[in-house]
């Protein structure tokens, strides 16, 4: 797998602008009645909610149906839903995403769990016979269109190498454990000592995880890379997660209330120390566009408000 994302076709092929999206909905857009495009957004949220359920019934971990969700976007940035079934490439995607997480299932479960699901009143459709055989046709066509780049790079690796994460508490489904070198205290390590790890109060490093989690009801896996992601989901959990918003609180604001004194007859001082480590310091000395990740938080927060708004039926 690669290691190097600048390197890597995720980011030479896959970041896209939103005109490259817009236009692969073209088709799409007229069947649509107004001519609305905010019904996108909501079969965005609707099939990504699909792949979470089929792959929970697999029992695959969360960067299995993270990967699944980015080969499904992809897909569609060449197809359009209305002369495709969705739910036959879901099952396409959860199937090719195992295998390229190395956690393979088996096909006919995969079928079987698939059928299932989508036979549910909750998807209104048609009875579907998905067989084995037709998954692997669709594998094939999915493979092809991806154009055999399976690599996948996820805000989860980021936000795992700058953060220590939280004791074993965490949801059982919803995260998973570190990397090689990442996050252990014990053992060989083969990025650095992991001086200098954020450290969030109790609950922020799932917080954050469950925000990155909720970035795949969108496009944002199509238009930013994965580490800015990261980084805005660790910026809204400093603002909505409570502890972490009270960690940062004394190092906010006004500044102290003592007057200023005069130069001239200001005291010897000690040298001066170092600041402290604090979480407003090490989000203020990342090397990235702050103002893009501010746009990427901005796109989260609309996201869970027409998130509000959504309806499965």
């Amino acid at each position: 797998m690669a290691t190097d994302f600048w390197a890597s076709s995720h980011y030479k092929r896959w970041l896209v602008d939103r005109k490259t999206i817009i236009r692969a909905r073209a088709v799409d857009l007229e069947h649509l009645d107004g001519h609305n495009q905010e019904y996108f957004s909501f079969f965005a949220i609707y099939f990504a909610d699909a792949i979470v359920k089929l792959g929970r019934k697999l029992g695959v971990r969360q960067r299995v149906i993270a990967t699944a969700t980015v080969f499904f976007r992809r897909f569609y940035l060449k197809n359009s839903y209305c002369e495709t079934d969705p739910f036959l490439v879901i099952a396409a995607c959860c199937y090719v995403a195992a295998k390229a997480e190395e956690c393979p299932v088996s096909i006919k479960m995969v079928a079987t769990e698939a059928r299932n699901l989508f036979n549910q009143e909750t998807y209104s459709l048609k009875p579907t016979h998905y067989d084995h055989s037709q998954i692997a046709e669709m594998e094939f066509y999915l493979v092809d269109d991806l154009e055999c780049d399976l690599t996948v790079f996820h805000p989860y690796r980021t936000l795992t190498a700058l953060c220590k994460p939280d004791p074993p508490s965490l949801e059982e489904g919803e995260a998973e454990e570190p990397g090689v070198g990442i996050g252990s205290d014990d053992g060989p390590r083969y990025w650095g000592t992991g001086d200098g790890q954020l450290e969030l109060p109790e609950g922020g490093f799932q917080h954050a995880w469950l925000i990155i989690n909720d970035t795949y009801r969108s496009n944002l896996c199509l238009l930013y890379p994965p580490h800015l992601i990261a980084i805005a989901a660790l910026y809204l959990t400093v603002i909505l997660h409570s502890p972490s918003r009270a960690a940062i609180s004394p190092h906010i604001g006004g500044g102290s209330t003592t007057p200023r004194r005069s130069t001239r007859h200001a005291q010897p001082t000690s040298p001066a120390k170092k600041p402290p480590d604090t979480i407003v310091a090490f989000l203020s000395e990342m090397n990235v566009s702050l103002p893009l990740v501010a746009t990427i938080a901005q796109e989260i927060i609309s996201l869970w408000s027409l998130w509000d708004r959504y309806k499965e039926e």
